[in-house]
């Protein structure tokens, strides 16, 4: 019998998801910004064979609130931009996808689409795109061109609140996703001619505006950069609620959900897939991983993990709150988990470790070995891209003609 493999990446972030995690023992708060920092994780991710690692990003600084800025000094706060540090990762690495995050809110669709193409380009076939809305009107004041809703503090105790205040953004990033599709496949495979003889650089027949016409933006095309080896790179999205659902199934290649049991894992997924099926998606052509979140903290003897949290807490003055489960516990307890909920029908997970490097490694030095003993993980890539560490197929260019049969005459465009 075949046994399907777990998909697993990590979602990397500062110092760690916890907000003291830059206290923890081992952390490394003086290079957060350095190159050699985020260059040893990702080293570290690929060592234990992850499919992918997201890069965190955002248009203000972190906060403790979901919806607000904060004054806290005693959190990490400031970024490197996500974009700009996974190309400087691509040539680092050899096979680890590499997942950016970007606002899609108050950024122009062709910045970004040029931005994640030339990504996958750098990284040979190995750039992801994690689209994600501004939530935070605050952000609108680095822009000044628009206004965006002021979520309430009664909002953000309800997901399916916020969404539905944020559902016209939400209509906004499909369309940026659709904007980024079709400049990906504005320039075919063979454009690019490169005969010395001939003079001939590209085949201009080729190339293709792509008229997109929305409420939000007009964009012409076509882009400034030939298609990358993927063609179009996997899109991620993180779901709460219906309306992220719907986006996902409208635009992703992988969600990202939430639950906090199995049980609640069997009833996003059935989410889901109404979404899907509400918006009249083929999964068979365009299949839609779906991978489950934990932020975990992890130690091979019991109860360590527990009272490293609980230290953490204590110095950040607040027991750790979050959208998704937070496991405490041993690999050989969380592989348990991981299994156990699989059999919901999700495809993998992608788990945040609360602090760095500390929890990172033990996700590759010691979850990932236990996943493998049980035949639950690779024990090797057998892959060179992003798509076919998640099993995608590489979409054809929505423009590329069928030649036309000089006999028959038949085609089709």
């Amino acid at each position: 019998m075949t046994v399907t493999l777990l998909h697993l990446a990590v979602a990397l972030d500062g110092a760690g998801w916890h907000p003291a995690a830059w206290r923890a023992k081992d952390a490394r708060p003086a290079e957060l910004f350095t190159p050699g920092y985020w260059a040893d994780l990702v080293a570290e991710a690929e060592s234990g064979l992850l499919d992918f690692i997201t890069l965190e990003d955002a248009l203000g600084p972190q906060s403790a609130a979901f919806h607000r800025p904060d004054d806290r000094v005693d959190q990490v706060r400031g970024h490197l931009d996500a974009v700009l540090l996974a190309a400087h990762l691509a040539p680092l690495t050899t096979h680890i996808g590499l997942v950016p995050t970007t606002n899609v809110t108050h950024t122009e669709p062709f910045h970004v689409a040029v931005g994640i193409a030339t990504l996958d380009h750098a990284a040979e076939g190995r750039a992801g795109w994690r689209p994600q809305i501004s939530a935070r009107a605050a952000d609108a004041a680095h822009f000044n061109r628009r206004t965006t809703p002021l979520l309430t503090d009664d909002d953000v105790r309800d997901p399916e609140l916020i969404a539905g205040r944020l559902r016209p953004l939400f209509a906004e990033a499909v369309d940026v996703v659709e904007v980024a599709r079709r400049l990906w496949d504005s320039w075919e495979d063979d454009a690019e001619i490169r005969d010395r003889a001939t003079g001939r650089f590209i085949d201009r027949a080729k190339l293709h505006h792509i008229d997109f016409e929305g409420p939000h933006f007009t964009v012409k095309g076509p882009s400034i950069t030939p298609r990358s080896p993927q063609g179009q790179p996997p899109v991620v999205s993180l779901a709460h609620a219906s309306t992220p659902y719907e986006f996902a199934a409208y635009a992703s290649d992988v969600v990202l959900v939430t639950p906090h049991d199995r049980e609640g894992a069997r009833a996003i997924l059935a989410q889901v897939d109404e979404a899907v099926a509400a918006v009249g998606r083929d999964t068979r052509a365009r299949p839609l991983r779906r991978l489950a979140e934990l932020l975990v903290f992890l130690d091979n003897e019991p109860g360590v993990a527990a009272r490293r949290k609980a230290r953490l807490d204590t110095l950040n003055g607040a027991e750790l709150a979050s959208d998704s489960k937070i496991f405490t516990g041993t690999p050989g307890d969380l592989a348990d988990l991981l299994l156990d909920w699989r059999t919901t029908g999700l495809d993998g997970f992608r788990l945040r470790p609360g602090t760095l490097p500390h929890d990172l490694t033990a996700i590759t030095r010691s979850l990932v070995p236990e996943l493998q003993r049980r035949g639950a993980f690779r024990t090797t890539y057998d892959a060179t891209t992003l798509r076919g560490h998640l099993g995608l197929p590489r979409p054809d260019s929505r423009y590329t003609r069928e030649p036309i049969d000089p006999h028959t005459g038949v085609g089709s465009v």
